[in-house]
């Protein structure tokens, strides 16, 4: 079960890994493409007459909010998947050491990123993407001690 955990941790490394290694143009077509044009769909629902400029402007203006609630998620689901793999020791601060280990992942994303044609390595992401791993920890512990209580 040990190995089992540690290879999600690995994998949701390597997704991190493979989607920061994606071309400027190549992550701003996943972000437009995709999820800014699913909320122009929504939007287009409510208002039927939209133009393209309109469109556009929206696009111009979710981009940015989508980008950052990526990395959010994402290091959401790695602190998650990391308490759970650091829970099987027994060790006191679990999720300090949890956290640590995010935090050097989203450190070496950013550094790696910037290897990366169009990319830059951002302070204010390896923030974001420490605060989603807190947040992955902090549920995932949460969640433990709260079904722990009730037995």
């Amino acid at each position: 079960m040990k190995i089992f955990k540690l290879i999600l941790v690995i994998l949701c490394m390597i997704c991190i890994f493979l989607l920061s290694n994606e071309s400027a143009k190549e992550s701003d077509k996943t972000s437009n493409n995709f999820i800014s044009h699913t909320i122009i769909r929504v939007v287009k629902i409510k208002k039927t007459n939209m133009t393209k400029e309109e469109e556009n402007k929206i696009i111009i203006k979710t981009t940015p909010i989508v980008r950052k609630l990526a990395h959010f998620t994402i290091y959401l689901i790695l602190g998650l998947l990391m308490a759970n793999y650091i829970d099987v020791y027994k060790m006191d601060k679990k999720i300090l050491i949890s956290l640590i280990i995010c935090f050097l992942y989203a450190i070496s994303d950013e550094t790696h990123q910037l290897f990366v044609p169009g990319r830059s390595g951002e302070i204010k992401d390896v923030l974001i993407d420490t605060f989603g791993s807190f947040v992955g920890i902090c549920s995932y512990f949460g969640v433990k001690k709260t079904f722990k209580t009730k037995k």
